[in-house]
């Protein structure tokens, strides 16, 4: 019956709907009233239509109902750390990453109580240690689970960072390969670029040209037995700009597939996602918990497969009970009380998201293919040109911000005049400029408020 009702209504074009937008205008321009510019050079209309696509977007091949809900650990005291982890996963938690601070520590104290096969463990280290890597994986307690555990390596994302190689370009890219070869693992911080304040083209064509330097190294080191199970680890920063946000994430595994089919390497690819810092605040900071929350849901639905959230106080607050636990109930609040868990990959087929996604993942791509003409990642991070680009889209958006265009409630529009925040301070939330000699400038995160919070403490 409702087919036949539906059958006596003719299809409208994408033309004829813009004309009739045009007519209620009245005259005003379509372009300038309706088209908004984006950053990223992207023309969003008012309207989006299957006209729009020569042919049906492919199914995207991450699976929303998987996603895992995620907590990092660091870890300068084993008991503590695992104590914790152990409390994390009884209150919600189905994936923990550890992020090790010292050699000396023993991940089989860290991994006590935890039941490996169930609870996929992931390891971030402050240094870049071969023998660490190869003891943990030959323990007793991860022997029997390696598959489930993974050791993010990523020595160009460390550079990047502090503006210096661990050892050497040398002897890092010798321990790399060590690494690779015992893990088959590798793994590319993309998260720097946008807390820094890269727009979304750049942090996907960085990312893109990150993992190419890693490809292309080990091109001719890596075994073919072992490409199509390389296990690739992205991690994210997702930002508040939500629809793209989604994009941003569903072409980042299209441009990864890309360039793993050129080195037939594993085309799949593992997403970690977490909220960004960027626009986080100490000022009215309950804020914090709607931004992270919006942000998160802009993972899980761009196909995240472990989604971290951040403590709504981490910014000033020491790691806490409480703010762990809200940033966990979080996500716990999404998975079974909004259904987040219970659709796969919800936004495939959207048409605003689908063109965003198409034209992200061109520019993207187009970007990429400049950095490579012009000598690679490594080669634009030494000359600066990486950090100049950067740089001046950080600058654009914090000029935004200082304008008023770019508004971050309760900070910069309708702030609350009584609230204190110089006592509440356990850590500084404001960027921290360090002289030491490096061998590249590094690429420094900067959250949009800090000059406005600094101001606002000078006079409470």
């Amino acid at each position: 019956m409702s087919k036949s009702l539906f059958n006596e209504f003719e299809s409208v074009s994408s033309k004829a709907w813009k004309q009739k937008i045009q007519v209620d205008l009245k005259g005003a321009d379509y372009n300038e009233t309706l088209i908004w510019k984006t950053d990223e050079g992207i023309d969003v209309k008012p309207f989006y239509h299957s006209d729009d696509f020569n042919k049906s977007p492919e199914i995207s091949n991450s699976k929303a109902t998987e996603w895992k809900i995620s907590q990092v650990i660091e870890v300068k005291d084993t008991k503590k750390a695992n104590s914790k982890a152990v409390e994390a996963i009884n209150r919600g938690a189905e994936s923990i990453i550890f992020h090790i601070t010292s050699e000396a520590i023993s991940v089989e104290d860290v991994f006590q109580n935890i039941d490996l096969e169930k609870i996929p463990v992931e390891i971030t280290c402050d240094f870049l240690s071969e023998r660490f890597i190869k003891d943990s994986i030959t323990s007793r307690v991860v022997e029997k689970s390696r598959k489930k555990i993974t050791f993010q390596t990523d020595i160009i994302g460390n550079l990047a960072r502090t503006g210096n190689w661990y050892h050497s370009l040398k002897v890092d890219h010798s321990k790399f390969e060590s690494i690779v070869k015992n893990t088959n693992q590798l793994s590319i911080d993309l998260s720097l670029y946008q807390n820094a304040g890269a727009n979304i083209v750049q942090q996907l064509a960085y990312a893109l040209a990150h993992a190419n330097e890693y490809l292309n190294h080990l091109d001719n080191i890596l075994k073919s037995e072992a490409r199509p199970s390389l296990q690739v680890t992205f991690s994210a920063a997702v930002g508040s700009n939500y629809f793209f946000e989604i994009a941003k994430l569903k072409a980042l595994r299209q441009l990864w597939y890309t360039l793993a089919s050129e080195y037939n390497m594993n085309t799949n690819c593992k997403i970690n996602a977490s909220p960004s810092k960027r626009n986080k605040t100490i000022y009215d900071y309950n804020i914090n918990m709607l931004r992270t929350t919006t942000e998160c849901m802009s993972a899980i639905l761009g196909g995240a497969n472990t989604v971290n959230n951040l403590p709504y106080d981490g910014l000033y607050h020491k790691p806490n009970e409480f703010g762990d636990r809200i940033s966990r109930n979080q996500l716990l609040v999404l998975k079974h009380e909004s259904y987040f868990n219970r659709v796969n990959n919800p936004a495939d087929g959207a048409y605003y998201i689908e063109a965003l996604t198409e034209q992200l993942t061109e520019k993207a791509l187009n970007l990429f293919k400049d950095i490579e003409a012009n000598g690679g990642f490594l080669k634009q991070l030494k000359e600066s040109t990486i950090q100049r680009k950067i740089k001046e889209s950080a600058a654009k958006e914090q000029a935004d911000f200082d304008t008023g265009k770019l508004v971050l409630l309760g900070t910069s529009k309708h702030p609350n005049p009584t609230d204190k925040m110089k006592n509440e301070l356990e850590i500084s939330p404001f960027t921290k400029i360090e002289k030491r000699k490096t061998i590249i400038e590094p690429i420094i995160e900067k959250r949009l408020s800090e000059k406005l919070e600094i101001n606002r403490l000078k006079v409470e």
